[in-house]
C-alpha cells in the first residue's frame, strides 16, 4: 500500500477526507467509506467473448485454479477475487444483500439465489499474487445466453435502477480478443467508464496463432508481431496489446504440473513433430495411455507438447519456468502494474470526487462538502485526475477532437519531457519554451469558439497543466 506522504494524489485526497470526517455526524462514516476506496488495490476487470480464455487467465494471475473453466459458459456471474483470509465467498444480490456461501477446492460454487438475481460474487482467498490488485472475472460477451452478457454490462456499466448498487467499480480493464477485434467488442469497450490509458488488450490463445504449433513460424513470435500492430491500430482503445497463452500460464502458475507429467512429456522427445501429432490424434497413443495424452493436452496444448519436450528432460520445475516465460503472463503483469497502476489511482480519486459531489447534493453540510471537493480538485497534484475525466468526456462526445491526443500525451508522460513529446535529456530551456508555446496555443484556442462543452472544459485543464509545468521549473 502506498503511503500518503509518498504519493501526492493519495496525500491530497486523504487530507480532504480527514477534513470531511472532522465535520462530524455521519460524515465520518462517509469519509471512512471513501477512504476504503482510496487505499484499496486497483480493481481490474477481465472482459471478452465466450471462450476467450478469461477464467484461465484469472487462474494464472491468482496462482490457483479458482475460476471456472469449461467449454461452455461455466462463469455465469461476475466474480470478484480479492486477497484475504480465511478463504470464503459471499453472493451479493441485486437487492444489495450479502449471502455467505460455502466454497471448497475443485467444487463448483452453489448459488443460494438464481443467477439472474446475483449482482456479483465476492471471493476472498489468501494469495500474494493478488495482494496489490483485485481481479474481476465476467461472463462472456455475445454469449449463448443473453442474461450472462446482461450481468457483465450491469456490473460494469449500468448498475441497478440507476443506483449502481450492483456495480463492481472497476478501475481498469483487460480485454481478451482473437486475431481481429469485432465491431461489437470495440463498441462495448467504448461504453466502459474507462479511457485507453486504463484498458489493456490481450491477444488470447497466442500459442495457436497463425498456422498453429506446426506452422512454419513460431505462433508466439507471430502473435507478438501481430499484437504490436494491433496496439498501433487500437491506440484510441487500449494502451497496449500483449499476446498471452492462458493455458500455459495457468499450468505454470497453479501448481498443476507434476514430475510424472514432465517424465511423460520427455519420453516424447525423440518423435518427429508430424509423427507426434499423429500420435496425439490416435486412438492408441502409445507410449501414452489415452488418459495421459488427454491430460498433457489439457495442461500444455499442442504447442507446449511439441516445443516443451526437450525442456521436460530437466524436470517439472524447469518445464514450469519455461511455460511461465513463454506464456507472456509476466509481460501482462508488468503492463498492469506500470501502465494501469498509476491511472487506476487517478481513476479512484475521480470516483471519490464524484461521490463527494453527489453527497453534497443531498447533505445538509453541502457547502462545506463542496468547498472540500473544490480544494481537492484545484490541487496541482490532482491535475492528472481532472485530465483523465476530461479525456473520458472527450472520447464520449467529441472523439475526433484534436484535444484527445494532447490530453492523452499529458497523461501518459511521467515527466515534463514525456508530456511534451521531448527527449528525456531535453535541455531545460527547450522544455520551458515548448511548454510556453503549448500554453499560448491552448489559450488562443480557448479564446475562440470550440466544438463542444467537453473541449471547453478540457482546455481549462490543459492550460492549468502547462502552467503547472512552468511554475515547477
Amino acid at each position: 500500500m502506498t503511503r500518503a506522504g509518498h504519493d501526492p494524489v493519495h496525500a491530497v485526497v486523504d487530507d480532504g477526507l480527514r477534513r470531511l470526517a472532522a465535520l462530524g455526524g455521519d460524515l465520518a462514516d462517509h469519509a471512512n467509506g471513501l477512504g476504503a476506496i482510496l487505499w484499496s488495490p486497483p480493481r481490474v476487470v477481465i472482459v471478452g467473448r465466450l471462450k476467450a480464455g478469461k477464467s484461465t487467465l484469472v487462474n494464472a494471475l491468482i496462482g490457483a485454479p479458482v475460476a471456472e473453466t469449461a467449454a461452455l459458459e461455466a462463469t455465469k456471474v461476475v466474480t470478484i477475487y480479492q486477497d484475504g483470509a480465511p478463504s470464503r465467498a459471499e453472493v451479493v444480490g441485486l437487492d444489495g444483500v450479502r449471502r455467505p456461501v460455502a466454497v471448497s477446492p475443485g467444487a463448483e460454487m452453489a448459488l443460494p439465489i438464481p443467477a439472474a438475481e446475483v449482482g456479483h460474487v465476492h471471493r476472498w482467498l489468501p494469495s500474494a499474487a493478488i495482494r496489490d490488485v483485485t481481479l474481476i472475472d465476467t461472463p462472456g460477451l455475445a454469449t449463448l445466453t443473453t442474461p450472462n452478457e446482461a450481468a457483465t454490462r450491469r456490473a460494469l456499466i449500468d448498475g441497478v435502477d440507476q443506483t449502481r448498487t450492483a456495480s463492481v467499480d472497476a478501475d481498469a480493464a483487460v480485454f481478451l480478443f482473437d486475431a481481429t477485434p469485432r465491431a461489437d467488442e470495440l463498441e462495448f469497450l467504448r461504453t466502459l467508464p474507462f479511457t485507453p490509458l486504463n484498458v489493456l488488450g490481450v491477444l488470447s490463445r497466442a500459442d495457436g496463432f497463425g498456422e498453429g504449433a506446426l506452422g512454419q513460424q513460431d505462433p508466439l513470435v507471430l502473435a507478438r508481431s501481430h499484437a504490436a500492430e494491433l496496439g498501433r491500430r487500437l491506440a484510441r482503445t487500449a494502451t497496449a496489446v500483449t499476446p498471452i497463452s492462458g493455458l500455459m500460464a495457468q499450468t505454470a502458475y497453479t501448481g498443476a504440473l507434476t514430475e510424472r507429467d514432465a517424465q511423460l512429456l520427455a519420453g516424447l522427445a525423440p518423435y518427429h513433430p508430424l509423427d507426434l501429432v499423429d500420435l496425439l490424434d490416435s486412438d492408441d497413443p502409445a507410449p501414452l495411455t489415452p488418459a495421459d495424452r488427454d491430460r498433457l493436452l489439457d495442461l500444455l496444448g499442442e504447442y507446449g507438447i511439441l516445443h516443451g519436450r526437450g525442456v521436460a528432460r530437466s524436470g517439472a520445475a524447469a518445464l514450469g519456468a519455461w511455460l511461465a516465460e513463454r506464456s507472456g503472463v509476466e509481460d501482462l503483469r508488468r503492463l498492469m502494474h506500470a501502465s494501469i497502476g498509476r491511472v487506476a489511482v487517478w481513476h479512484r480519486a475521480g470516483r471519490i470526487l464524484d461521490r463527494l459531489d453527489r453527497l453534497a447534493y443531498q447533505h445538509p453540510a453541502r457547502d462545506q462538502i463542496r468547498t472540500i471537493a473544490h480544494q481537492m480538485r484545484s490541487a496541482p497534484a490532482l491535475r492528472q485526475v481532472t485530465l483523465l475525466e476530461d479525456l473520458a468526456r472527450l472520447l464520449q462526445v467529441d472523439p475526433e477532437s484534436p484535444l484527445v491526443d494532447e490530453v492523452r500525451d499529458l497523461l501518459a508522460g511521467d515527466t515534463a519531457c514525456g508530456r511534451l513529446g521531448l527527449a528525456a535529456d531535453a535541455d531545460p530551456a527547450l522544455i520551458r519554451a515548448t511548454a510556453q508555446q503549448r500554453l499560448a496555443d491552448a489559450q488562443q484556442r480557448a479564446a475562440f469558439s470550440t466544438q463542444s462543452a467537453a473541449e471547453d472544459t478540457a482546455l481549462v485543464t490543459v492550460i492549468a497543466a502547462y502552467q503547472d509545468m512552468l511554475s515547477a521549473r
